[in-house]
Formats: structure tokens, sequence, C-alpha cells
């Protein structure tokens, strides 16, 4: 099969229930959820963490057989040369030459050795999901607008992006509680304070805005995780619509979502959960973050807030408003 590999992107800022939606978007027919793929180098063949199945990834069938297709083995893959490119899909300061992947700007020679070892090796990996999910559409929670650029300019992957919103308040709430992550023998997910956790939540939210113009995804949509969580089946649909995009959404009763464990390469601990989710919007920010957390996290992505069409006082939601 040589035809373009259909890639479903969830583009955004983290703690902003990428997992979540990733997970039922891959229960639908056709889907297949991968999980965050760029910590793949890294997290699943240098450190060997947890597959979604709770199998190490070096023990996995599943993944086992993803590099068989893709390379004849994962032992033919130089995993620290492609972890190593990593910083240049983090960093800021690397953000313009990702437009220029449409030719808006002057790439870096790093860059371009990026795209010249990385590249190959992505259009490989991810002809192989597909040819061994069985799926149609390989949905990809990554999140950065960096990575997705860089999918984008393959020849064979076809990318659409969603990007995920969630209230500020709520990230930034979700950001100050420890997590653990089992994947990783127990260590704990980082922390971030409000002013820093604001700080990420308006530059990754603003860096999608940059998806259209980065040459290579064929379309974009918008979604408000409150409005997912509320109304599931019928914001995905409106969603899915927007992207070009059909799945059948029946396995969702009301709010409730039934999960199986995956085969996720990586995300949220919430991927090792199974069995009926009762989908939630989460809103304990409202009752027990700080008062001055609270108002400097409003007043610092205010103008996004607002935008998105958040409220910045009082208890009201809007619903779903375009």
């Amino acid at each position: 099969m040589n035809a373009s590999v259909n890639v479903l992107y969830i583009g955004g800022s983290g703690r902003s229930g990428s997992t979540i939606l990733a997970r039922t978007l891959g229960r639908a027919p056709g889907f297949f959820d991968a999980g965050e793929l760029w910590q793949l180098w890294d997290r699943g063949l240098l450190h060997n963490e947890l597959c979604g199945c709770g199998e190490p990834f070096g023990s996995c069938p599943f993944w086992t057989a993803v590099g068989r297709e893709a390379f004849g083995g994962w032992r033919n893959v130089d995993a620290e040369r492609m972890a190593s490119f990593k910083p240049l899909l983090r960093r800021l300061r690397y953000l313009p030459h990702y437009l220029a992947l449409a030719g808006a700007g002057v790439r870096t020679r790093k860059v371009e050795e990026m795209l010249g070892e990385l590249g190959p090796a992505l259009e490989r990996l991810y002809r192989a999901l597909r040819e061994v999910s069985g799926a149609c559409v390989v949905v990809d929670s990554s999140k950065r607008f960096s990575y997705a650029a860089v999918l984008g300019s393959l020849p064979s992957v076809e990318v659409r992006a969603v990007h995920l919103v969630r209230d500020s308040r709520a990230v930034a709430h979700s950001w100050s509680r420890s997590k653990v992550r089992p994947e990783a023998g127990g260590s704990s997910m980082p922390r971030l304070g409000p002013l820093k956790a604001s700080r990420t939540w308006s530059l990754q939210n603003l860096q999608q805005v940059l998806l259209p113009l980065s040459g290579g995804v064929r379309a974009c949509a918008r979604l408000r995780y409150e409005d997912f969580v509320r109304e599931p089946a019928s914001s995905l649909r409106k969603t899915l619509r927007e992207l070009g995009l059909e799945a059948d959404l029946r396995f969702i009763r009301g709010r409730e979502v039934p999960l199986s464990r995956g085969h996720t390469v990586s995300g949220n601990p919430a991927r090792f959960e199974s069995g009926g989710v009762e989908l939630s919007p989460d809103e304990a920010w409202r009752e027990r973050m700080r008062a001055g957390d609270r108002a400097l996290v409003t007043a610092l992505t205010a103008p996004l807030l607002a935008g998105y069409g958040y409220p910045l006082v009082g208890r009201g939601y809007e619903g779903c408003r375009s």
C-alpha cells in the first residue's frame, strides 16, 4: 500500500486532555491511537518505558512488529541519534525554521540535518503503524506545532490537526498537582507554578495558529476540552466533519466511553485506565486553586481565554461557541 498515511494530529498545551481525546478517537473503527509519537525514540527505544498495554516497549508484540515492518527490527535504528533531534522540536528559538517548511523562511543546517535523517525514519514508522494496526487513521497526540510541521513536510504523510484547548486555570491547577508516571518506575511528572504554567499554555496554544501556515497540514479544527467531555459524540462529529473525516462513534454512551488498554507509546498516566470511563470537565480548580494563583493565571492568559470563549470571572460557561 503506497497511499499517504492519514494522521490525525492533536496539538495544544500539556494537561489539556489530549490523552483521553486520543483514546476516545482510538476506539472508533479504523482509528489507531499511537500516543505521543515524538517520544518514541527516547522513552520507548532508549528507556524501554511501558507501552499502554502494560508491557515494556521492547517486549510489546505490537511495537516489535512495527519495528520489524519499518526497519527490519529496532536494532537497525540509531535511537540515540533520533532522540538527539528532540531539542530542535522543543525549543522556541527554532520555531521560525518550521515555517520555512512552507517556504516562509530559511532553515538552519541543524534543521536540514534533522529533516534529512529523522524525516525518512518517520515516513517508514508511520507507514508501518498503518500496516500493522490495519487502521485508516493514525492518531498522534504529540501536541507540538514543530513536530506537526515536520510530519506535514513528509511526502507520504497527510496531516489533519485538532487544536485542543482547555481553560488555562484548569491546566495550571493540573500542573501544580503531583502525578506519578507508572511507565517510568513511579517517577513524578514535572510540576509548574502558575507563572510558568501560564507562559507554557499561552505559547503552546499560540503556536497552533501557525499550523495552516506550515505548508503540509491539510486541515485544522479547534476543539475545547470542556465541550468534548460534556458532549463527546456531537463535539467529535463536528470536529471530524471540519477535518473532512468521519467516524462511527456509536460506542459512546452519553458521557461514557468504554476504554481498553492499547499500544500508546507515551502520554498521561490515564492511558493505562480501562473499562467504562465517565468523561467530566474536572473543575476542581474552582474550589481548590488559591485565589491569588487563579487571578494571576487569569490575568496572564486573559486575551486567549476570552478569544476561546471562556469567562474571565464568575462560574458561567458559555458552551460551544465559535
